[in-house]
């Protein structure tokens, strides 16, 4: 049994992409032999473009999906052969991508997204610590969602959509301390939502958790 085997059909799954000099998660869903997701923007969607090789590696270590999602200091190690790229120690494919790029329009206001599907040509070895995810893990995981999102409805200067996705960050955080979460990376989000809108915002009962 190949690692693509352990994605059931049509669910989504947070794992890590690795471009020529990028890390970035995304969410994949396995079709057949495939992995697809979806990338607007951004270095990693670039490179793809440039080199459309990538490798997908899975991790059970949510503090480093959230500190690669929002661009925060991460130590890990990298491997390259034959032209692909993958980080040190954690378990994956590499592969080729083809991609389609088509435009996109939601709350944010309109951008590109490409789609992309990475077909395995090898696999990558590694061992993965025998550690659970929690109840906290998720809503770690929330909260680095709705900050990215924040940060680009600020810039855009939506700031109604900016308002409602800082109290889902705010909202996320007391749901997270809530079940025993403790990590700085957390404290490090909340204080990058108060810097982009928090003194714009209304308060709410997760800010005053803090």
């Amino acid at each position: 049994m190949g690692l693509i085997d352990f994605f059931n059909e049509g669910q989504i799954y947070e794992v890590l992409l690795v471009t020529m000099s990028n890390v970035t998660p995304v969410g994949v869903i396995r079709r057949g032999n495939r992995l697809f997701f979806k990338l607007f923007g951004g270095k990693s969607a670039g490179e793809i473009k440039d080199h459309p090789r990538a490798s997908i590696q899975v991790t059970n270590d949510v503090e480093l999906i959230v500190k690669l999602a929002l661009n925060f200091p991460a130590e890990i190690e990298f491997k390259d052969r034959h032209g692909y790229r993958w980080i040190a120690g954690l378990p994956g494919v590499y592969g080729r991508v083809e991609f389609l790029e088509e435009p996109h329009y939601d709350e944010l206001g309109s951008t590109t997204v490409l789609k992309c599907s990475l077909i395995p040509v090898g696999e990558i070895d590694g061992t993965l610590p025998p550690r659970p995810i929690s109840r906290a893990d998720f809503h770690l995981i929330e909260m680095a969602v709705h900050l990215t999102r924040l940060l680009v409805a600020v810039r855009k200067g939506k700031l109604d959509v900016a308002k409602r996705l800082y109290d889902d960050v705010m909202l996320n955080y007391l749901m997270y301390k809530r079940f025993g979460g403790r990590s700085e990376v957390a404290r490090r989000m909340i204080e990058t939502a108060k810097a982009s809108f928090g003194q714009n915002s209304t308060e709410t009962p997760a800010k005053e958790s803090l």
